[in-house]
């Protein structure tokens, strides 16, 4: 399971580290790819081929799934680790979540998820009032979840 915060800086030539407590889990190589709210998603091998077969089962005669495959697709790539623990990102990836310098590295269960710090300290801001309510919704058949 990923889970945390870490905070690092990415260079200009598109180079973050992650941290070593998540690279054991992503693997040799992952998946990098446009996440929802202009953030990058970051997938082991094993967790990209799960959604995959999930995504196949759209019907491709919906528009909405036919945007949302070709924007995710798109800009997926496989990527690995330097020798120093860094992975290269792409600038089409770089560009979409806004990474400027500093970048909050988060861990979502079956993914990573990359930000630029700006960005997810304006997100955090704008949802931290509404999360005990989101919470209720969304486990109001669940009372036992948390």
């Amino acid at each position: 399971m990923l889970m945390g915060e870490f905070h690092h800086n990415i260079d200009d030539k598109g180079r973050l580290v992650i941290p070593n407590k998540y690279r054991f889990e992503l693997g040799q190589e992952f998946i990098i790819t446009r996440g929802l709210e202009k953030c990058l998603y970051v997938y082991p091998q094993k967790e990209w081929e799960k959604l995959v077969d999930k995504l196949n089962t759209l019907p491709f005669t919906k528009k909405d799934a036919r945007t949302f495959i070709r924007s995710f697709f798109s800009g997926a790539t496989v990527c690995e680790f330097d020798k120093t623990g860094r992975i290269n990102i792409t600038s089409p990836l770089v560009s979409y979540a806004g990474l400027t310098k500093e970048c909050v590295i988060i861990g979502v269960n079956d993914r990573l998820e990359i930000w630029d710090s700006d960005r997810f300290n304006e997100f955090m801001n704008e949802n931290s009032e509404a999360l005990e309510d989101i919470a209720e919704h969304l486990f109001e058949d669940h009372k036992d979840a948390l």
